[in-house]
């Protein structure tokens, strides 16, 4: 799994003001192996296309940031594409596109991945769900996305859980006692978004309140 990847423990150590999307502060576990496999053995794929797809949270715009780190690389959103990109697409070899939703014209969408597939670039798309799960109304598009390597990030396991609360305090300068994240990880969904949700309301109580984290605090919230 990457022999730079830290040890979990290690985390603690790496206290930064701001989100840390470095390639050793992405935890990697069951739930999110094949897609950080994907990203770390470029170019090396059997197809040029990757769908990677996971709940809001999940890591997927944390392994976009590791991958443009590493290789030349363009980040761009729905609402930047349209016929004028593709002569500054040509300048990069890989490209990825954010958080898809589906607000985009299927036209425009067909003619990215035409315009992959010409050029030998290789292209990163992010989305919550599946694209052989989203109901294209044009039938080339539909038969295109069937054509990607499906990367899918599933719902947290406990490792993956511990580090993530972990990370999150880590990213705050907060020391935290380690029970008490045992205690979380044993209690919480296993869900991204209560995870959000979790550490959303801790912090509104820990750091805006002033109140200490405690086994009482998180029984509270939890």
């Amino acid at each position: 799994m990457g022999s730079k990847m830290k040890e979990l423990n290690q985390l603690l150590l790496n206290f930064n003001h701001k989100q840390n999307f470095n390639y050793d502060d992405f935890y990697v576990s069951k739930s999110n192996y094949f897609a950080f496999k994907i990203i770390d053995t470029w170019p090396k794929w059997e197809k040029n296309i990757v769908n990677i797809t996971g709940e809001k949270g999940s890591g997927k715009s944390h392994l976009s940031r590791i991958f443009k780190s590493k290789y030349k690389s363009i980040i761009i959103f729905e609402d930047n594409i349209n016929n004028e990109i593709f002569k500054k697409l040509k300048l990069y070899e890989n490209i990825i596109l954010e958080n898809f939703q589906n607000k985009i014209n299927e036209n425009i969408f067909y003619s990215l991945f035409n315009f992959v597939d010409q050029n030998n670039k290789y292209l990163i798309i992010n989305s919550t769900k599946p694209l052989i799960k989203i109901n294209f109304t044009l039938n080339d598009l539909s038969s295109r996305v069937k054509n990607c390597i499906l990367a899918q990030i599933n719902n947290p396991d406990d490792d993956l859980i511990f580090a993530l609360i972990l990370k999150n305090f880590s990213d705050k300068q907060i020391k935290i006692d380690r029970k008490l994240i045992d205690y979380i990880v044993k209690r919480i969904d296993r869900s991204y978004r209560k995870i959000s949700e979790f550490i959303y309301k801790l912090d509104e109580l820990t750091l805006k309140k002033k109140v200490p984290i405690s086994l009482k605090t998180i029984k509270e919230i939890i």
